[in-house]
């Protein structure tokens, strides 16, 4: 798999909205698995009641003030965990939720972590799925995504697309804001 070079800590220190309109067709890998980032919901800290920042630094919260580039996962319902990265400059909250994949790599390692997924398109179509399907957890929480096994990466030939935008998915605080981008059309995005 020829992919370009690993995005440097400066793209990820910018406002969280424009962050999550950039991820858009970077590809994320973790070991031998890959996949183009297609859809993402940005969590800018401060009024933004649904990001776990608003409620301010806590040990869970910690690497949202940090330094961006990082890994912020958490677990959530009880049985997934969803990776984020951390954007925005030192010390100012802001996170970039990875809502769906494009696989590239790897595909027989996904299919054997998530061997209910019929179809190509179902292996990595959401935020859990996702997680699954690359082998990403709670130990990857504060991972420096600028080295190392789990990277984002520029693609060896960007694509022109479109960027679709909605309110984000599964919250009830600030549920009406419009902060989920996704490559418009792609068949690869989460099915709500």
């Amino acid at each position: 798999m020829a992919l370009g070079p690993i995005l440097p800590r400066r793209f990820y220190a910018r406002d969280t909205i424009a962050a999550a309109r950039a991820l858009l067709g970077r590809v994320l890998v973790k070991g031998a698995t890959a996949g183009i980032i297609v859809e993402t919901e940005a969590y800018p800290g401060g009024d933004d009641l649904a990001s776990h920042s608003s409620r301010g630094l806590t040990n869970r919260t910690r690497v949202i003030f940090g330094a961006p580039g990082h890994a912020y996962v958490y677990f959530v319902y009880g049985m997934y965990e969803c990776f984020n990265i951390v954007v925005e400059p030192e010390g100012r909250p802001g996170c970039v939720l990875v809502r769906a994949l494009e696989p590239i790599a790897g595909l027989d390692e996904m299919r054997r972590r998530r061997p209910a997924a019929r179809r190509m398109e179902d292996l990595a179509n959401g935020p859990g799925k996702l997680t699954i399907a690359l082998g990403i957890t709670l130990r990857d929480y504060g991972a420096d995504l600028t080295r190392g096994s789990l990277v984002v990466r520029e693609p060896m030939e960007p694509a022109s697309f479109e960027i679709a935008v909605t309110p984000r998915v599964g919250i009830s605080a600030c549920a009406a804001l419009p902060l989920r981008f996704l490559i418009a059309g792609n068949r690869f995005v989460s099915k709500i």
